[in-house]
């Protein structure tokens, strides 16, 4: 076996395949025990296995192209040796981050250095040796003469013809992986997903090409352009309420996304049981000002645009994710910086999936969040987790730990996912007493018992919010992402709202897209439902106002939703809008009276014309200031550009505890309030896998599988 291995080695073409099966061999390797890519399914497993080989046969190609052994064999370890080295790169790096170098990250080697603790050797494996073995035993091979240069050259046509394998080879896997997952390359939503599909080389040569991209665009940009966004944003500012300004001064921020979640569960009713008893409760507390008419605008992004328009009043791209595409390396003037700079707020992350998905380990550093809690700080085995993450119920009780250790005043933001498609429940965690509808579609029924395990997860944390006394100095915002019932299957939801399916169009899919906001103050009394019309877009500077933080300085797309001046013109990312009168979908104008479309006076065609003029010059501008990173010639007053690399999420809760030691009888947490004791004995739930769950300073990540509803 060794005699005809060492023929096989004598010959090019023969080396050259045993240096590609031992990368291919490398590449399993890593795939296997160092990386966490989720594989679900035989046609990805499949996929998984045969990735590296078209770009390894196609790169190790190269070397047939030199006729002379004294250039071939170079050509050919070096290669292979460069390829194995970004290999071994990207294991170290995803050891650390959980995440892929990117060529932006391979360019800033100091920022990966700090980013690595200064040091990989603590990083290392014992089987790490193998990725480099193979190399250094052929190169002592061929110094000893155990391998000897084969002198004969292969034609250009046999070169060209390794080259054309290797490209149907990588064209086929491109295809059939987006066969099994559209738009994977369109919406990347998660680095791991294009690894998973294409491998290492793929990916890198991908995100060479997509940064080249942004390149060329930034290189374009001029401070002229951004003078340009300036002027609109300043323009459409909208004084605050006096009555509603600073009425939260100083209180910590505590942000509660619900994932799919839409407006109509608030006050549904199923089989005469409420879906959401207790958010139903909180809309008519004395001290909750919600808004029954604003809407999402997320585009192909989805959650991510969500949580970018959250947090800094931008919209999300035309097409794939802002997170994901561009927040690497955009410059952000988002919540959790402003907040820290204007009012000394501390700023954490709570997330029970990947750090990697949605690029969020990267993008929060850029928005300048501290702490980053995701799912290696959680126990996610066995039955604790969904597809997508820690169970809600599990997420907000097991993050206590870490919650009471923030500095206040703080802003955290919490995100579940419990709610999300396709809205699957273990039976252990469903209520016993609540009844699904029976629409006959399975996708929409569920939708309601999730809703309904949401409904109480969140109950259960504001009790404990209440018992520990943190709600009294806390501003509790919760908001809804996007749609969770796609336009598909709205005809079957159609029944349970009490509609006629067969009757159902555009506009009622348009009306679906409303979702939650509220703000929850303990110890207002002015609480009450707001019917103003308003999206996402609006959110941070609504928040920033009820704090007492002035907006006008900052590059904001949205304004005040209590303010007289807030323009009640929401933007959807497919430049279609809505009015408090009339909805406009494509080239039609529906009556929101009456659900037909609108017979308009000549003023009203004015006035909607206006409207459209608005809305496409704002998402041009928005498109303009994030796609050129036209942020990076404005710094606001009394703002500090955000340096990412003072961030880094590894051990959060031992940087937690030296912070309050270090701060000593002036530490300002709920722990160091409480006598230095915890009160995680202050939270109660009924979730079943509680008692199971233990926190951890920094875990092992959980693998994330296939989803078409991020």
């Amino acid at each position: 076996m060794l005699k005809k291995l060492g023929n096989l080695a004598n010959t090019r073409l023969g080396l050259f395949i045993i240096l590609t099966v031992l990368f291919w061999l490398k590449n399993l390797l890593a795939y296997f025990v160092d990386f966490n890519l989720g594989e679900s399914g035989l046609l990805q497993f499949i996929l998984l296995i045969i990735n590296p080989l078209g770009s390894a046969i196609l790169l190790g190609g190269i070397a047939f192209y030199f006729k002379k052994s004294r250039y071939f064999y170079p050509v050919l370890l070096g290669i292979e040796a460069l390829n194995t080295l970004l290999l071994y790169l990207n294991v170290i790096y995803y050891r650390e981050f959980t995440d892929f170098m990117t060529i932006a990250t391979m360019m800033g080697y100091s920022k990966v250095n700090q980013g690595l603790s200064g040091s990989s050797l603590a990083l290392t494996r014992p089987h790490d040796i193998l990725f480099w073995l193979d190399l250094v035993v052929i190169i002592i091979l061929m110094v000893m003469r155990k391998i000897k240069f084969d002198p004969r050259a292969v034609t250009h046509r046999f070169a060209f013809a390794i080259t054309s394998i290797a490209t149907v080879m990588m064209a086929t896997n491109l295809m059939v992986a987006e066969m099994n997952r559209p738009q994977l390359l369109g919406r990347t939503f998660d680095r791991n997903y294009i690894v998973k599909y294409l491998g290492i080389d793929n990916f890198t040569i991908y995100n060479l090409f997509q940064s080249q991209q942004v390149s060329h665009m930034r290189r374009s940009a001029t401070k002229s352009q951004l003078a340009n966004v300036r002027k609109f944003t300043n323009a459409i500012y909208a004084k605050p309420d006096p009555k509603m300004y600073g009425i939260a001064k100083g209180r910590n921020v505590i942000v509660i996304h619900l994932e799919s979640f839409q407006q109509f569960l608030i006050g549904a009713k199923v089989n005469g049981q409420e879906v959401t008893p207790f958010l139903n409760s909180l809309t008519n507390r004395e001290d909750t000002y919600s808004f029954d008419n604003y809407f999402h605008q997320v585009g192909q992004g989805k959650t991510s645009d969500a949580e970018n328009l959250l947090e800094t009043s931008t919209f999300g791209l035309p097409q794939g994710s802002l997170f994901a595409t561009l927040g690497s390396d955009n410059t952000f003037q988002g919540a959790p910086a402003i907040l820290n700079q204007r009012a000394g707020y501390s700023s954490a992350v709570f997330h029970g999936n990947v750090a990697s998905f949605w690029n969020r380990n990267n993008v929060y550093k850029n928005l300048g969040y501290q702490y980053f809690f995701d799912a290696s700080y959680f126990d996610t085995s066995g039955d604790k987790a969904t597809g997508y993450g820690l169970k809600d119920k599990l997420l907000f009780k097991n993050s206590i730990p870490y919650l009471e250790q923030l500095q206040q005043p703080f802003y955290a933001k919490f995100i579940t996912v419990t709610n999300h498609f396709p809205f699957d429940l273990d039976s252990e965690d469903a209520d016993p007493n609540f009844t699904a509808p029976n629409t006959g579609n399975t996708t929409v029924d569920n939708y309601f018992v999730t809703a309904h395990y949401l409904d109480q997860s969140l109950q259960e944390f504001f009790n404990y919010l209440q018992k520990t006394g943190l709600d009294q100095k806390s501003i509790v915002m919760i908001y809804g992402d996007h749609y969770g019932i796609s336009n598909t299957e709205n005809k079957s939801l159609a029944t349970v709202l009490g509609k006629d399916p067969n009757n159902w169009t555009n506009f009622d899919n348009m009306q679906l897209q409303r979702v939650p906001l509220m703000f929850v103050i303990p110890g207002t009394t002015g609480g009450h439902v707001e019917h103003t019309y308003g999206g996402e877009i609006d959110t941070l500077p609504t928040l920033l106002h009820l704090l007492g933080i002035s907006t006008k300085r900052y590059t904001f797309f949205g304004t005040d939703l209590f303010s007289p001046e807030h323009r009640q013109v929401v933007a959807f990312r497919d430049n279609n809008f809505i009015t408090p009168k009339f909805t406009s979908i494509g080239n039609t104008i529906y009556d929101n009276a009456t659900g037909k479309e609108a017979k308009l006076t000549a003023k009203q065609q004015k006035q909607l014309q206006a409207d459209d003029n608005f809305v496409n010059n704002e998402l041009k501008l928005s498109d303009s200031l994030n796609q050129k990173n036209l942020l990076r010639f404005y710094t606001p007053k009394g703002f500090k550009a955000v340096d990412p690399t003072q961030y880094n999420y590894a051990n959060g809760l031992k940087k937690l505890k030296r912070l309050a030691a270090k701060l000593g009888a002036k530490s300002t947490s709920l722990w160091s309030q409480n006598n230095d004791h915890s009160t995680a004995d202050d939270y109660s739930t009924d979730a079943p896998e509680a008692n199971h769950s233990t926190t951890s300073d920094n875990r092992i990540k959980i693998t994330n599988p296939d989803g078409n509803n991020n």
